[in-house]
């Protein structure tokens, strides 16, 4: 049994277990959602997000966006109507706290864990699983993500099906945003460790099966906290901020990430064909998601193009309440040279924005278009609150806003249409410039009266709004990722 006696904890006054965040309880499902406007009969698939919510009043402490149970939301979208369900992802943890009728395991950084006596000798002393983060469909599986850690796979009906280690083949797990090639269908996915070695990667074809194992990445020899990573045709591409797990610090009753800027960051290289790994380094800075990386050139020593959204140091969504030590950030483009070791660095958008996204068919290749959450400035908002989708177009370095007003935004995920592939002309309608044909999903929640709606947004039109919004019949707390899942 855990003695480690943790400082008082307050859920109340956790910003992230209140408001559009707090948790919700219950699974419900409903068809014919109510619709304003219309929904495009070309939509046939199934929009699904997970996030971090709490099954149970949290303990010791919470960590967003890790701490949580997940929480899967789907919408189904068929011949212009829609149907919602929401499940948890019922682990052996979240099992056992609903027999208790409580919490049992502590967050992350309070280090609370139950005895046999709570749990039976499998799980006593273990953390809980985690999958709380992302979602994806690859090789006929549908995976909930944890941030470094066995996914689990979920039935078509959003059941959970039980723990994921790809045949043993990927024992310790992979992290949450793994990155699928669309021309080769591999999904390339990495996964971090407080034990040697502390970063590998790994390769699953687009049938499932692993065809490199967990391969350490050399020269990372401390516990460090990576959330994404990027894919070209040539790298798989990590950057390294020095975010630094501190397990003595957590054991005394502190943070058990610590920022140390003074090491830098690093950017790993990592050639797919498994060639020797290229590494290049700058001055510190903190990454959550990167938008999308590509090869400027056929050579092998082409630089890389990493655009990512950066933040001058460790934070939840940008929160600035050390007013002598403001975060600041915004949409940066790297271009990483392979030879000389070196990056530059260049702000191509100075908003707060964060959960960026492209469409998933030009993962690995050129981009122009990206879709974000931001602010329109109003100062109610909660750390990592979002009341407007921005839309970046690469090739002018201009973008365009539509403002949710009092909607809270999430996530946006691209959504084609079928049989119209992206063409590159920079032709459509709107002025926008727009090469891409489909629509940007998102979930919103009302501040006002907690209500929240699927919104379609069309991409050749992104600011005239919502083309057709979808009542939910419970809210869907904000946070994290999701996918697009047409039907096949």
């Amino acid at each position: 049994m855990n003695t480690h006696t943790p400082p008082r904890f307050d859920p109340t006054r956790v910003a992230h277990l209140q408001g559009s965040f707090a948790p919700v309880t219950e699974e419900v499902e409903a068809a014919d959602l109510e619709v304003t406007g219309v929904l495009p009969d070309a939509l046939d698939g199934l929009y699904l997000r997970n996030g971090p919510n709490p099954r149970f009043t949290p303990i010791g402490s919470f960590l967003y966006p890790i701490d949580g149970d997940g929480m899967l939301h789907g919408i189904w979208l068929s011949e212009g109507r829609a149907r919602y369900r929401n499940r948890f992802v019922r682990t052996p943890a979240l099992l056992a706290e609903e027999r208790a009728g409580r919490a049992l395991w502590g967050g992350l950084e309070s280090m609370i864990t139950p005895d046999a006596d709570q749990v039976g000798p499998e799980l006593a002393g273990t953390f809980r699983d985690l999958p709380d983060v992302n979602v994806v469909r690859h090789g006929g599986r549908l995976l909930a993500l944890a941030e470094s850690d066995c996914p689990f796979r979920m039935g078509t009906g959003l059941e959970t099906l039980g723990k994921e280690d790809f045949g043993g083949a990927l024992p310790a797990g992979i992290t949450a945003h793994p990155k699928i090639d669309p021309v080769t269908g591999e999904m390339v996915v990495f996964c971090y460790g407080l034990e040697p070695p502390h970063l590998t990667w790994s390769v699953i074809d687009r049938d499932g099966a692993v065809t490199r194992g967990p391969t350490p990445v050399d020269g990372v020899d401390e516990p460090m906290m990576i959330h994404d990573m990027a894919l070209t045709a040539r790298y798989a591409v990590l950057v390294l901020a020095p975010v630094f797990f501190d397990l003595g610090a957590a054991m005394a009753g502190g943070s058990f990430l610590a920022w140390r800027p003074e090491r830098g960051t690093r950017v790993a290289l990592i050639p797919r064909d498994g060639g020797p790994l290229r590494w290049a380094s700058d001055e510190a800075f903190w990454m959550w998601h990167t938008v999308n990386a590509y090869d400027e050139g056929p050579g092998a020593d082409a630089p890389v193009v990493l655009d990512y959204v950066q933040w001058s140091r460790l934070t939840v969504g940008g929160g600035s309440e050390d007013t002598a030590d403001p975060v600041t950030g915004g949409l940066v483009r790297a271009r990483i040279d392979p030879v000389a070791g070196s990056m530059a660095r260049t702000m191509l958008d100075d908003t707060r924005v964060e959960f960026p996204r492209i469409d998933d068919r030009r993962i690995g290749s050129r981009h122009r278009h990206v879709a974000l959450a931001t602010d329109t400035g109003r100062t109610d908002l909660l750390p990592g609150e979002y009341d407007a989708v921005r839309w970046y177009d690469t090739e002018t370095g201009t973008s365009q806003v539509w403002s949710a007003g009092n909607l809270s935004v999430g996530e946006p995920v691209f959504a084609p249409e079928p049989g119209r592939d992206t063409d590159g002309s920079g032709s459509g309608a709107g002025g926008t410039g727009s090469d891409e044909h489909g629509y940007w999903l998102t979930f919103a929640t009302d501040r006002t009266d907690g209500s929240s709606w699927f919104l379609v947004i069309p991409a050749e039109d992104p600011t005239s709004g919502p083309v057709a919004r979808a009542r939910i019949p419970v809210r869907v707390p904000l946070g994290l990722h999701g996918c697009w899942l047409p039907t096949v």
